[in-house]
């Protein structure tokens, strides 16, 4: 499966997942998308490798031992790592191809901000009706 950034600037690819697809709620994977909750999977080491744009990519240590990379340019977050670990974790939302499974769980709800609530609020394919 291959993945990129937002300006396509950066681009890996990943052989298979070695864990299931799971949304996070933590504070800093929020943060770090500015988004509700992140579909994050684990991909082996062995199994995962930059395809073009190293040298674009940065890195921040969001907390002890845990590095989150980003393209530089465009800065979507696309893999987060603990360098003592067997696993990276991709950023699902980066990949450019359907990894044909679905998400197991939600992770980390504890750190939900009630504002972050989707229950009772209308849904639509695009943009609400009248809304050009």
């Amino acid at each position: 499966m291959k993945g990129s950034c937002l300006c396509g600037a950066v681009n890996y690819e990943a052989d298979e997942l070695a864990m299931p697809i799971m949304h996070c709620h933590c504070d800093t994977c929020r943060k770090a998308q500015g988004t509700a909750f992140v579909p994050t999977a684990g991909v082996k080491r062995e199994h995962f490798r930059w395809l073009s744009g190293e040298d674009k990519l940065s890195c921040y240590e969001s907390s002890p031992g845990k590095n989150r990379w980003f393209c530089s340019r465009c800065g979507s977050h696309l893999m987060a790592e603990r360098p003592v670990m067997p696993l990276v974790i991709v950023r699902v939302a980066t990949l450019d191809e359907d990894p044909g499974v679905q998400p197991q769980a939600h992770i980390w709800q504890e750190h939900d901000k009630p504002w972050l609530s989707w229950e009772g609020i209308d849904g639509f394919a695009q943009w609400p009706p009248g809304k050009d």
